[in-house]
């Protein structure tokens, strides 16, 4: 007997709105891998896209990102540019393909990428979710039905969504 209307539960979704060039988000990472670590596949964390414009290679970094993302290497790579905040606001583009090289990506096609603006979209169309919900600083979490502000101290941000997590897991049953 086939019971198409079975299906598996739909997961929390943890939307992080986040750019790449910002030293909060840098130290929100420690956060997301505890958060990575506890939930597993139980919580889907989503890298949304928030660049500022007082981060001049933010645009171009979150294109970079999801070309990584096509190629596999999503969080590896956000988690490389984050560590060099710094650097990317020096090198710019360079470092970005640099990181690409260091994970073993396609610098070619990340390349490319960047030059026909295939990921544009998904960026563009990021940042203005993130503005109609209220989004103006990075790093902003969304779980929920909550937006969770960490731009300003990312103090207790991590509890508030593991309380959230937890609740939304146990209501699923």
């Amino acid at each position: 007997m086939n019971d198409a209307t079975t299906s598996a539960p739909v997961r929390p979704v943890l939307d992080v709105w986040c750019e790449l060039q910002c030293p909060d988000c840098r130290t929100a990472l420690t956060d997301l891998r505890a958060l990575r670590e506890r939930y597993g596949d139980r919580l889907d964390i989503r890298l949304r896209h928030f660049p500022l414009a007082k981060h001049p290679h933010a645009y171009v970094a979150a294109q970079a990102a999801e070309e990584a993302m096509e190629q596999g290497q999503g969080w590896p790579y956000v988690e490389a540019v984050l560590a060099r905040t710094e650097e990317l606001g020096k090198r710019g583009e360079k470092l970005l393909l640099e990181v690409a090289g260091e994970l073993g990506l396609d610098t070619e096609e990340l390349d490319t990428a960047l030059i026909d603006g295939r990921h544009l979209l998904i960026v563009d169309a990021d940042q203005a979710e993130g503005k109609a919900i209220g989004v103006t600083g990075t790093p902003t979490y969304v779980i929920g039905d909550e937006r969770l502000d960490g731009g300003k101290s990312q103090e207790g941000l991590r509890a508030r969504v593991e309380e959230i997590a937890d609740r939304l897991l146990a209501e699923q049953g």
